[in-house]
C-alpha cells in the first residue's frame, strides 16, 4: 500500500510539473494579455443578506429588510471645576431584527483616552479613566461592574446565571445576558457614568481635544452608546481607533444637560425650554431670524454671566429633544457669543442656521453663515431637502467634525461638514469600515458646491486620470479594505479617492446621469443603512448598465488604466489608431479627432459626434477590452479631411500616470 501511495504521488507532482512548465516564467513588467474581472466580489455578510431577502440586486431595501432603533432619555452634569461630566441614561433597544440578542453591545469611545486602549494614529490631549461605568442594568437586571473589571470574555447568553459585561477599559464592550431580548421587543438598558473631558496642547486629530481649559467644552462620543446590530454582520465590533468614525442607529435622543448659570449649552435638537434659561431680549431676538437673511446677534459679546447672557441662576438645565437621528452632541462656553440667520430650504422654507463661538475668535465666524446657507440649500438641491428643523456651529478645539443638526466648525470647514448632514446623517453609512461612502461621497459634493459657489459650471475633468499618478502605492489600502484598518493610507482612500472614480464614472455615462442617481439613490435610503453593495446595484439599475467591472476595479484593487497611443496608420479614407492599456482597469476608448479648417465634409460615425466644426469625439465601449488582449485597433473613416491631431482620453478621466504619449503625432 505504501507503495501504491508512493508511485501516485510522484505521478501527481509530474503531471503538475509539466502543466507548470507550459507556462512561460515572467520576463516583462507588463503581462501580453490580461484577465478582465467582470463582477464584485460577494462576501459572506452580503451573501447573508441576499439569502435572508433583506437586500437584492435592485440596490434598493430588499422586502425583509429591518433595522435596530435606539431612543435615548440622557440627564448629564457638567462641573467645570473637574472638567467631569457625570450622567445617567436610558436606551430603548427596539429588537426589530428576527434574531434573539443573546449580547448588546456598547460604544465606550471615550475610553480611547485611557492609557490601556487600543487606539491608531490619533493622540489623546490627555489621559483620563476614560467612559466610568458606575451602574448597568438591563431589563431591571444588575451587572456586577467590579467583578467585569479587566476580566469576562464575549460570549454568554441565557446560560449565564447573572448579567456580565467584557471590555469596560476598551472602546466596545459586550454585556451577556441571562435573558435574551426577543426579536420584535424593546429591553431597557439604564446607565449611570462619568468622563472627563480632554484638554491641552498635545491632542492630535478630530474628537482628541475636547476642551479650551475649563472655559469651553466641545463633547463628542460623551455617553455611552448602543452599537449598531444589522443584517450584513450582527454586531458591529470594529474598535474607536481615532481616524475612523461612526455607524449607529437611529432613533429620539431627549437630553438635558445641567451647567453653571450664565453658561450657554448648544447642541443637537431643539431646545425645549427656552423660557427657563434664556433672557427675555434672547428670545425676542431669536424670534426674528427667520424674518431674513440678516444675521442676528441673540448673545453679544458684553452679555456675560447669568441675567445677561442666561437666566438666573447658579445652575440652568438645557433641555433638548431630537427625532430620527443617529448621535447628540453638545458644546457649552462661559461666555459664548450666539449669532444666527437662516437657510432657505427647497419645498420646506426657512431654518435657522445658529453660530456659537468665542469673542477673541469671531473672526472664525465672519463669513460662517453665508457659507453654510449656500451649503444647505445648494446640498438640498442636489440630493435631497435639509430634513432637520435647525443647523448649529459650534466653536471648539475641533474645528471639522459633523454631528446631526450640529457640525463643531467655523467657515473654514462649514461647507464640508454641512454636507456630513445628508451621509451619514440622513444615509447612515458604516463609516468605520467604508468612510469612502461618507467622506468620499462629500468631497465630491464640495467640488459641485464650489463651482455653484463661485457661479461657474462644475468640471470634474482631469480627476479620474490623476488616479494614474497614485495607483500603485504599497501605502494605499483598497476603498473596500475596512477604513478603520487603512493606516497610512486612510486620508486617500476615506476621502479623496472616491471624486477620482465618479469623474471616471461620469467620463463614461454623464456627470449629469451619475448626480441624477445618487439623488435617487439618496431618496431611497433615507434613514436606513445602505452598503457598498447596495450602492453599486443601485446605480447599475439606474445608469442601465451592468458596471460591475468599473467597481470592482476602483473599490477593490488599487490598478489603473494605463492608456496610450502606439501608432497611427492612414490609407485611403480609414485612419487605424492603436490604442494600448498598460495597466489591469480597462476602460471605454475616447479619441478627440481635429481636423484641418479647410478641405472635403466630415463623415458622421455612429459612435462619434462632433464637438465642433472640426472636432469629432469618437468612443468605444469597454468591452472592446474583455477579450484580454492590451491593444485595440481604432478604425475612423471620416472621409478625406486632413486629421492634424488625435488625443486620447481627453476629458481626462481615466486613470494615466503619463499622458504624454495620449497624443498623435507626438510632441
Amino acid at each position: 500500500m505504501l507503495k501504491q501511495i508512493t508511485l501516485l504521488t510522484l505521478l501527481i507532482g509530474t503531471t503538475t510539473l509539466s502543466a507548470q512548465q507550459n507556462i512561460p516564467l515572467r520576463k516583462t513588467l507588463e503581462t501580453p494579455t490580461r484577465s478582465i474581472r467582470l463582477d464584485v466580489p460577494m462576501t459572506n455578510s452580503i451573501r447573508k443578506a441576499f439569502e435572508a431577502g433583506t437586500r437584492d440586486f435592485s440596490g434598493k431595501p430588499g422586502p425583509n429588510y429591518w433595522q435596530l432603533e435606539a431612543d435615548y432619555t440622557i440627564q448629564a452634569s457638567l462641573d467645570p471645576a473637574t472638567q467631569t461630566i457625570t450622567g445617567s441614561e436610558k436606551i430603548s433597544l427596539h429588537n426589530n431584527s428576527k434574531d434573539d440578542l443573546k449580547t448588546v453591545v456598547l460604544r465606550l469611545d471615550h475610553n480611547i483616552f485611557r492609557p490601556e486602549a487600543q487606539r491608531g494614529a490619533s493622540v489623546p490631549a490627555e489621559a483620563t479613566e476614560g467612559m466610568v461605568l458606575t451602574s448597568l442594568k438591563v431589563a431591571g437586571q444588575a451587572a456586577d461592574l467590579k467583578a467585569a473589571t479587566g476580566m469576562g470574555r464575549p460570549g454568554g447568553g441565557s446560560s449565564a446565571s447573572k448579567v456580565s459585561i467584557f471590555g469596560l477599559t476598551q472602546t466596545i464592550a459586550t454585556i451577556n445576558l441571562v435573558d435574551p431580548i426577543k426579536a420584535g421587543t424593546t429591553a431597557e438598558l439604564e446607565i449611570e457614568w462619568h468622563t472627563k473631558l480632554p484638554g491641552g496642547p498635545n491632542g492630535r486629530g478630530h474628537r482628541m481635544t475636547q476642551r479650551f481649559d475649563s472655559r469651553l467644552f466641545q463633547p463628542t462620543q460623551w455617553y455611552p452608546r448602543l452599537a449598531k446590530y444589522d443584517d450584513l454582520r450582527g454586531w458591529e465590533t470594529s474598535p474607536y481607533l481615532g481616524p475612523s468614525e461612526f455607524y449607529n442607529n437611529f432613533g429620539k435622543f431627549d437630553v438635558r444637560i445641567t451647567v453653571p448659570g450664565g453658561w450657554i449649552v448648544s447642541g443637537t435638537g431643539l431646545l425645549q425650554n427656552p423660557n427657563e434659561v434664556l433672557t427675555a431680549t434672547a428670545r425676542q431676538r431669536l424670534a426674528t431670524v427667520l424674518n431674513s437673511d440678516e444675521e442676528v446677534m441673540i448673545v453679544g459679546e458684553k452679555e456675560k454671566g447669568p441675567g445677561q447672557a442666561t437666566a438666573p441662576g447658579d445652575k440652568l438645565t438645557w433641555h433638548f429633544l431630537a427625532d430620527k437621528v443617529n448621535d447628540f452632541a453638545w458644546a457649552t462656553a462661559d461666555s459664548f457669543m450666539w449669532k444666527a440667520t437662516r437657510a432657505n430650504i427647497p419645498g420646506k422654507g426657512p431654518v435657522p442656521i445658529h453660530m456659537f463661538y468665542l469673542p477673541d475668535r469671531a473672526r472664525f465666524f465672519e463669513r460662517a453663515g453665508k457659507v453654510t446657507r449656500h451649503a444647505l440649500e445648494f446640498y438640498s438641491k442636489l440630493w435631497a431637502p435639509y430634513p432637520f428643523p435647525q443647523l448649529t456651529l459650534q466653536d471648539g478645539p475641533s474645528a471639522g467634525m459633523e454631528y446631526p443638526m450640529v457640525i463643531n466648525s467655523n467657515q473654514g470647514a462649514a461647507d464640508h461638514e454641512t454636507a456630513h448632514q445628508w451621509w451619514p446623517m440622513m444615509l447612515g453609512t458604516n463609516e468605520t469600515r467604508y468612510g469612502w461612502m461618507d467622506e468620499g461621497f462629500n468631497q465630491y459634493m464640495n467640488i459641485l458646491s464650489g463651482a455653484d459657489n463661485q457661479n461657474k459650471p462644475y468640471n470634474l475633468d482631469g480627476l479620474g486620470q490623476s488616479y494614474g499618478r497614485m495607483s500603485g502605492s504599497e501605502s494605499e489600502a483598497p476603498m473596500m479594505w475596512s477604513a478603520n484598518d487603512a493606516g497610512s493610507g486612510y486620508g486617500f482612500q476615506t476621502y479623496q479617492k472616491a471624486p477620482l472614480m465618479l469623474s471616471m464614472l461620469g467620463g463614461i455615462v454623464g456627470d449629469e446621469a451619475v448626480i441624477n442617481a445618487m439623488k435617487k439613490y439618496t431618496a431611497t435610503w433615507v434613514y436606513k443603512h445602505p452598503s457598498p453593495w447596495d450602492y453599486i446595484f443601485f446605480m447599475n439599475n439606474e445608469l442601465g448598465q451592468n458596471l460591475e467591472w468599473f467597481w470592482y476595479y476602483w473599490l477593490w484593487t488599487t490598478e489603473s488604466v494605463e492608456g496610450s497611443i502606439q501608432e497611427v496608420k492612414m490609407a485611403g479614407n480609414k485612419t487605424t489608431v492603436k490604442v494600448h492599456q498598460a495597466g489591469e482597469m480597462p476602460s471605454p476608448v475616447v479619441l478627440k479627432v481635429e481636423f484641418e479648417a479647410e478641405g472635403p465634409a466630415i463623415k458622421t460615425l455612429p459612435n462619434a459626434k462632433m464637438i465642433d466644426a472640426t472636432t469629432a469625439e469618437v468612443t468605444w465601449p469597454v468591452s472592446v477590452w474583455f477579450d484580454g488582449k492590451r491593444t485595440f485597433d481604432a478604425v475612423m473613416d471620416f472621409g478625406k479631411r486632413k486629421i492634424k491631431k488625435i488625443t486620447l482620453d481627453p476629458h481626462g478621466r481615466f486613470p494615466d500616470a503619463n499622458v504624454g504619449d495620449n497624443v498623435w503625432p507626438k510632441k
